[in-house]
Formats: C-alpha cells, structure tokens, sequence
C-alpha cells in the first residue's frame, strides 16, 4: 500500500464510522461529477462559435451546471444510498455483500457513461440537453434504437464504454472499499433522512429553467444537466395554458383574434368565437391538389433562397415556373408541429402537438374542407405511421391513410427505420393518384418525407453523393421531387394538378436565442403551369397560412375555423407569424417577436432573421403581446373545450 493511501484510510475523518459505511457512495459522487463537468467541456468545445469565449459565460456555465449537477446526484445516488442503509454490518464485512455494493457501483457508473455519450449524439443533432424531443422518442424506442443503430457504430461504442467503465472502476477499487464498518442502523437513518430532505427541497425550490438566466441559449443549456434536464421536459410534458401562461378575460382573448381574422372575404357566423365563412370572388376550380411537406428542409438548402452552392438543383429548375414564398416560417421545431400547422391551421399550443393528443378526432381541418367538396383525402407517409400518432391522427380526421406498410419489400430501392426512400414513397403515392382519378373525383394528398432524415441513407446510383451526411439526403430528396414531377407528367391527372412543395420544419432548430427566428424559415414553391402564374410573394407569412391560402388559389367558399388566413386577402401591414418549442411560444410581427413562456412571463426582443444571433430583449409592446396571448390563450382553450370540432 503506497504511504499517502494509508495515511487516507488511518485518517480520522474517513474513520469515521458513517463515512466509512457509505464510502461508495463518495466515490460515486466523484465519477458523476468528474463525467458532468467533462462532458460539459466536451459540448462546450463543440458548440465552437456558439459561446463566446468570455469568463463570465464560461464560469456561469460550469458554476450552474455545478450546482444542477449536484442535485441530479442526489437523485442518481438513490439505489446505492438505500443499499448501504439497509445492508446489515455482517452482511457487508463478508465478500457477497461488497460484490452486491460493487455490482450496484459498476452499473451506476455505466449508466454515467452510456447518458454522456447520448448526451453528444443528441447535442450533435439538436444542440441542447435532453429537452422534450428526448422524452417524445422514448415512447418510440423501435425507431429510435434502429436510428441510433443505423447512424453509430453501436457495437464499438458498447465495448468502448464497457472497457473504459471497468478500467476507472478497477483503478478506483481502493477509493469505494468500505473498512471497519461500525455505523449503527440509527446513525444511518439519519443520513437518509437527510438525503431524503435534499431531495424534497431541490424539487420545491429547483426547476429547470432557473439556470436561463444569459442571453445565449447555448450557455443556459450547458449549465444545466442532462438527466435533470429529462425528468423536467418529462414533468412538463402536459402544459396547461391558463395554468403557466399570462392569459387575458377569454371574451376579449377571442375579440383580439377575431380581429386578425377579419379579412374581406370572411364573414363570422356570430358575435363571438372564430367560426366564419370564407367567400372568393373568383371562380371555383376542382384542381387535385399535392401537398408535399419534405423532412428538415431548410430554406438554407435552396440557391432560391440564397445558398451559393445550392443542394436543390431541381426545385430551383421549378422556380421560374412556380409561385415562390420567400418569407414563410415553420410552427416548430418537429414533425408533428408542421403536421399540425398543415392540417389545423393553428398556433404550436404548449405541450404535446394536437397530433398526439387525445380527443384530436374528427377536428376542422384542410380534409374537411376538401372533403365537403367532394374530393378524396388521402396522408401518405414513407414512415410507419404509428410513430408521432400520425395514422391515428389523419385516420380520424377526414384523410384516408397510407404509409410503408402498403409498398411490397420488393419494390422498395432502399429503406431504413424512418422510412422507404422518397422515390418509393412517390410511387405508392401515384398508384393512390391513379386510383382515385379512375373513380372520377378529384383528390387531395399530403405527402409526408423521410429521406432528409438522420441516418442520411437512400438508393445508390441517384447521384454522386456520399451516404451517411445531411447534405447527401437534402440533395436525394431534391433529386426524387425532381423524379417524381417527370413521372407525373405522364398521368393523365397531372395538367390539372397543383404541387405545393415545402417543409415540416428547419433541420436545425438551435441557436444562440432561445427562439432563433432564422432556424424557423422554410421554403415553399406552388407549381401549376397554366392554373398559378409564376411570381414571388415577399411579404411574412406563416406555416398556419398555407392551407387557407391554397383554398384562395382554388376560389373555394368554405366554412373555416382556421387561425390562418389568406395572405392574399389580408389587410395591408398585418403579416404574423407563429413559432416555437414544446413550452416557449413566438409570434413575430413588425419587426419584434414576443415570447410566452411558463411562470407567466412574457418577454419582447429583436428577432435575428439571418443569421445565429442573440436577440436581445426590448421593450414590450402591449399590443403585440396582447395579440400573442390572444391567439395562444383561444386555441389552447379551443382545443380543451372541443370547440375545433367539425360543426355538424
């Protein structure tokens, strides 16, 4: 035994008899420590230019993250506190005792190691601690595991961290081994006790959005923890609006948002709530309509929207053909939000997505607008449609549902666990086309994309473009819309056929701000050679505008609950739009965007449309914010009350 180890073990303070007993569990507060500072190193590197390099970010960083780690351990550390509490002195002092104690110590420091490396991959892809994106896949795990299988070496990272776990674990034997144990059961209730009341407090007192005190998001997520960060999107999974959000008398909520909804084609169907029939002045034209929202594309993508080296050749070859938006902002930052914005036409209310709410059946929707005109509604998807709830959601609102189940193995050019590639999912999509022009009606379809979508697989031969990388999948999925358009041209339905190709959401979605309004900026072309002329609308428009907007172009009177309107018909100066995450909610207009989030706080700042920016908070406008909490506040309430409902 080296000399500075015995004078360790002989010195008093570990002879004590409660720190001898629970001397495993100090050598666990160290391995979780040392792993949560390195791994916040570690992000902290990777973030790169995201965080400044000043001592004062660095030290808020790892002085929180500090105190958010110490209270995640106090939580972690439960199994082995209730071991070495209740593990009687004879059972300890003999060898299947301590190899209890050591198999408990192995695992817990196993699980450190496995939660740093996710915590890497999930920063790689979403550039922040588990949030409730993480929480949301765990209720998938067959894709998720498959995802995660597909995109790492999963074998290697296993052996890697089994290796490592038991090397510090066999370096630090003598650290955790308990000697001399005299500590009485009493004396170690009390130790739990306290243990328990550490616990108690740091639920009362702590939340998780007390460490978001900077300006740069990047720096309030490093100083948090990623397992505490987890529990707490889990907590906050269900988000009640009038519970957490600043709320007005509902009555002048709904006058408020009426307001916004009173364009010249609209006229309500009382004096209250925002039920209203839509009247066109032009002609109705019984035109199919496509809507393809593709995976995670950004406008970033496209040299439409500015990109020097272009990864869309084929959309931009659409363009001079196309009506072209180049100011629309995505509701969120996942699937289901565009889904929602899509379908509903309604803001990101807190929380889950309607999608995968209960009670979201027989909802207004676009369906129940086409439907009521006699078309066929169909959502096809590349994916399995259980996943995001979506079969269900879209089978019980209007949309007959199509999804991978139905594309013979046969046939499929290259599939992975999110889906079969674009190009398959196109030609289920067309037989579906085919089949309902046979019938004689006309159809709308929303076509939702996998391809764009980590782990970035797709046929080869499409192009000269590695697989495995981000700018690979946009450029196939850029390459099977262009494939899918030349096929379509030899159906019969196709002259008489409107395209409207955009996004579910940006690939990215963090930044320096904690709304980065450049992350939420798609692209969206409407192509229909002879039906839409070819031109660029410039103005701000949003996710939720796009279904009215589209029933515009077609002339269609309608009864609408939409919280979008046709841009085309809206007043002058009246451009919004609606961003956010699962519990912070946006509305951008004139140059500003407010942000709803919990504890009813309400915050204005300067919106950075360009670039990763932060965005500093100004002055409120309570005009803005009282059109804010209007539309938020009456869509949650819409919602909860089943005022969205189709009316009978």
């Amino acid at each position: 035994m080296h000399r500075w180890e015995f004078v360790l073990i002989q010195s008093p303070v570990i002879q004590s008899p409660l720190l001898s007993r629970f001397r495993p569990l100090l050598w666990l507060g160290l391995c979780f420590l040392s792993i949560s500072m390195l791994t916040r190193l570690a992000l902290l590197v990777a973030t790169g230019g995201g965080v400044p390099v000043s001592p004062g970010y660095w030290l808020y960083a790892f002085a929180v993250g500090l105190g958010y780690d110490l209270l995640t351990f106090v939580y972690f550390a439960w199994p082995l506190v209730l071991l070495l509490w209740l593990l009687p002195r004879r059972w300890l002092a003999r060898r299947p005792g301590m190899a209890l104690v050591d198999g408990l110590s192995l695992l817990l420091l196993f699980v450190l190691l496995f939660v740093a490396v996710s915590e890497w991959t999930f920063w790689e892809e979403f550039q922040a601690r588990f949030n409730f994106i993480a929480v949301d896949y765990l209720v998938y795990t067959t894709e998720v595991i498959g995802n995660i299988r597909e995109s790492y070496p999963v074998g290697w990272i296993f052996s890697g961290l089994a290796a490592l776990g038991i090397a510090v674990f066999a370096a630090t034997r003598r650290w955790r081994q308990v000697r001399n144990d005299t500590a009485r059961f009493g004396a170690r209730t009390l130790v739990v006790a306290g243990w328990l009341a550490l616990s108690v407090l740091g639920t009362w007192l702590v939340t998780g959005e007390m460490k978001d005190r900077t300006e740069n998001t990047y720096v309030n997520e490093l100083a948090g923890n990623g397992m505490y960060q987890f529990f707490a999107a889990y907590r906050s999974a269900s988000l009640d609006y009038d519970r957490y959000y600043r709320t007005l008398p509902i009555d002048e909520a709904f006058a408020q948002v009426r307001k916004q909804l009173s364009t010249p084609d609209a006229t309500f169907d009382g004096p209250t709530g925002i039920a209203r029939h839509i009247h066109n002045a032009a002609p109705e034209r019984r035109l199919n309509v496509v809507l393809i929202s593709v995976e995670s594309l950004s406008a970033e993508y496209s040299g439409t929207y500015g990109r020097e080296h272009s990864l869309t050749p084929q959309l931009d070859a659409l363009t001079k053909d196309s009506l072209l938006f180049t100011d629309l902002y995505a509701n969120g930052t996942r699937t289901v939000r565009g889904l929602e914005a899509l379908a509903l036409s309604v803001p990101p209310t807190p929380g889950e997505s309607i999608v995968k709410r209960e009670h979201n059946e027989g909802l207004f929707s676009l369906a129940s607008v086409f439907n009521a005109k006699g078309y066929t509604s169909q959502f096809l998807y590349g994916g399995y449609g259980a996943f995001d709830n979506m079969n269900y959601f879209f089978g019980h609102n209007g949309y007959e549902v199509h999804d991978r189940e139905e594309i013979p193995k046969e046939s499929i050019h290259q599939a992975n666990i999110w889906g079969v590639a674009d190009e398959d999912l196109y030609t289920m999509a067309m037989q579906q086309f085919d089949r309902v022009h046979a019938s004689g009606k006309p159809f709308f379809a929303h076509v939702m994309t996998t391809s764009n979508h980590r782990p970035y697989t797709f046929p080869v031969g499409r192009g000269p473009w590695p697989q495995g990388k981000r700018e690979s999948a946009v450029a196939y999925t850029d390459w099977a819309i262009g494939d899918f358009l030349r096929r379509a041209r030899s159906h019969p339905w196709f002259a008489n056929t409107i395209f409207v190709i955009t996004a579910d959401h940006c690939a990215s979605s963090a930044g320096k701000a904690a709304l980065p309004v450049f992350r939420y900026r798609i692209p969206m072309w409407v192509y229909a050679p002879g039906h839409v002329a070819p031109g660029r609308f410039t103005e701000m428009i949003s996710q939720v505008d796009i279904a009215p907007t589209l029933l515009g172009m077609l002339g269609m009177d309608y009864d609408s609950q939409f919280y979008g309107v046709d841009v085309f018909q809206r007043p002058p100066d009246s451009a919004r739009a609606f961003i956010g995450t699962y519990q912070l909610l946006g509305y951008l207009r004139h140059g500003k965007l407010v942000q709803l989030s919990p504890h009813r706080k309400v915050d204005t700042v300067r919106p950075a449309y360009e670039s990763d920016q932060e965005q500093p908070v100004i002055a409120d406008d309570p005009q803005l914010t009282l059109e804010a909490v209007s539309n938020y506040q009456t869509a949650a309430y819409r919602f909860e009350h089943g005022q969205m409902k189709v009316a009978k």
